[in-house]
């Protein structure tokens, strides 16, 4: 007898071992030891000082559980097989590469940057010497930005393909099973690569190609229709089913297609600030206790939106236990992000701050670049962080309070970011429509977390990569409703907003252009 139960845990409870199994059979009237449970979904209910342990179970009464997973991986051998060209090895382009093994197609995989391993180089770079490498960075090579992020799994996409799928697919390929369980499963930077690397084994294995350090420079296109790719080495590939998932900083290729006349679309999109707390600061309002936080519990994260002025202000992947990393992808830009380890036991809390920004409404000193509006007026405040934090990686800086108030901060908190930080007036240098929200939006925050707004956290800036400001238009087909064979992707497309949401549609782009072979 299988039964689909809710149980919960108090703290006190949930560190009693066996605790759970005792609860479960009071309650049904049975032996411990006839029981075997087996946990769907565990979630922390924290918004009253008392926190509870949620627990969705499946429970099996003198009977065991299948140790089967819910999904088999049938990779076929496709060295001969017909080839689906897939640009971007980040996660649309890995999981289109996957469902063209399982479909029995041939991936062609084209990265840009170099491997996982690889790229610890120009990570190093960055952080340490303040070089960016244009084709290696935080957004580019294998595993694309998604490699070195914390690997949150979190989407409301749940129409757009099969989560659970995905979930499997990285526990397939190395992550733990934890992500099947967890509300909120998080793999963690540290983790990530490995699973990349397994990934791409799997790939060579069964006959599919990648090839890194290839950049496309053009496609050849005839009678609208793709017939060829144009890498930068000068040399070209016969290809007439193309999956563009380069990733929304791949802003060469908005130029690229802008330049032949393909069709594009401006996008709304967000920009801001990363904030960053010590941990014991969110630990003590989210769980409402004083000092450390009690071992059962993770770092405390938070989720915050607001209407400041007909727009809405919001945290954006918030990374507890966390650091502040530099996302630039060329030199003379400044561009932050976060993320954190597996075992989210940093110092300092980081969360992205952005504004929503609407392309047809706000954009208006810009419209002398067309669908190309937003991505200039993300490149302008990233050369604006740039020379603001003294023109290298260094970025400009604020505690919270003195960006609220309007002050310049004599002096910063610690901080997590390596490259380092530089006191700048951001109240003023950030354009109105963006920092007069974000002091709206730091009040209002200020309200809702008691202790939030407070001079022991920095504001840092720019975080502007929040998602792609161009849309590369498809048709029910997926396909480019103008160039015959191009499949747009994923985030670089305006499909996508993170790891899962962007392997969803990896798979459905590969479906697609296979549909047409």
């Amino acid at each position: 007898m299988v039964r689909n139960i809710q149980y919960r845990l108090s703290l006190k409870e949930e560190g009693q071992p066996g605790m759970l199994l005792k609860k479960v059979a009071k309650h049904l009237g049975q032996d411990e030891k006839d029981i075997t449970i087996k946990v769907l979904r565990k979630s922390i209910d924290a918004r009253k000082p008392s926190i509870y342990f949620n627990y969705k179970l499946e429970i099996y009464i003198r009977e065991k559980p299948s140790e089967k997973p819910d999904y088999t991986f049938d990779y076929k051998d496709v060295s001969k097989a017909k080839e689906i060209h897939i640009i971007g090895f980040g996660p649309a382009g890995m999981w289109a590469a996957l469902r063209c093994l399982e479909l029995g197609y041939k991936p062609i995989v084209l990265e840009r940057g170099t491997k996982v391993q690889e790229r610890r180089r120009d990570l190093k770079a960055i952080n340490q010497d303040h070089l960016v490498n244009e084709d290696s960075n935080y957004c580019f090579g294998e595993g694309g930005a998604g490699t070195y992020s914390d690997g949150k799994l979190y989407t409301r996409s749940l129409k757009r393909g099969d989560v659970r799928k995905i979930f499997e697919s990285l526990v397939y390929h190395g992550a733990t099973e934890q992500i099947l369980v967890d509300a909120h499963p998080h793999i963690g930077t540290n983790k990530l690569p490995k699973i990349v690397q397994n990934i791409r084994e799997k790939i060579i294995e069964h006959g599919g190609e990648i090839h890194f350090n290839t950049r496309v420079t053009d496609f050849t296109v005839k009678n609208n229709k793709i017939t060829a790719i144009q890498l930068q080495n000068g040399n070209e590939m016969i290809a007439n089913r193309v999956i563009l998932a380069t990733g929304h900083s791949a802003r060469d290729i908005y130029y690229l297609l802008n330049d032949k006349k393909i069709a594009l679309k401006a996008k709304s999109f967000a920009m801001g600030v990363r904030v960053e707390h010590p941990q014991h600061i969110i630990d003590s309002i989210q769980y409402h206790c004083k000092g450390d936080r009690n071992s059962l519990l993770p770092a405390a994260s938070y989720s915050l939106v607001e209407q400041v002025k007909n727009r809405g202000v919001y945290s954006f992947c918030m990374c507890p236990g966390g650091f502040i990393v530099p996302a630039a992808t060329a030199p003379g830009e400044v561009v932050v992000n976060g993320m954190s380890p597996s075992k989210r036991n940093n110092l300092y809390a980081n969360s992205g701050i952005v504004v929503e920004i609407n392309a047809e409404e706000d954009l208006y000193k810009f419209e002398k670049f067309g669908v190309l509006k937003g991505l200039e007026y993300q490149k302008s405040l990233e050369r604006l962080a740039f020379t603001a934090g003294g023109r290298s990686q260094v970025a400009p800086s604020q505690r919270l309070t003195d960006f609220v108030e309007g002050n310049l901060s004599t002096d910063l908190n610690p901080t997590s970011y390596q490259p380092g930080l530089k006191s700048s007036p951001l109240h003023s240098l950030l354009p109105k429509a963006i920092g007069s929200r974000l002091r709206g939006g730091f009040k209002a925050f200020g309200e809702k977390m008691r202790g939030y707004y407070t001079a022991e956290a920095n504001i840092v800036g720019v975080e502007s990569r929040t998602s792609s400001p161009v849309n590369i238009p498809r048709n029910e087909k997926l396909e480019h409703p103008e160039i015959e064979g191009l499949f747009p992707c994923g985030e670089g497309g305006g499909y996508a907003g993170g790891i899962v949401s962007a392997a969803m549609d990896g798979e459905r782009c590969a479906e697609a252009a296979i549909a047409g072979l």
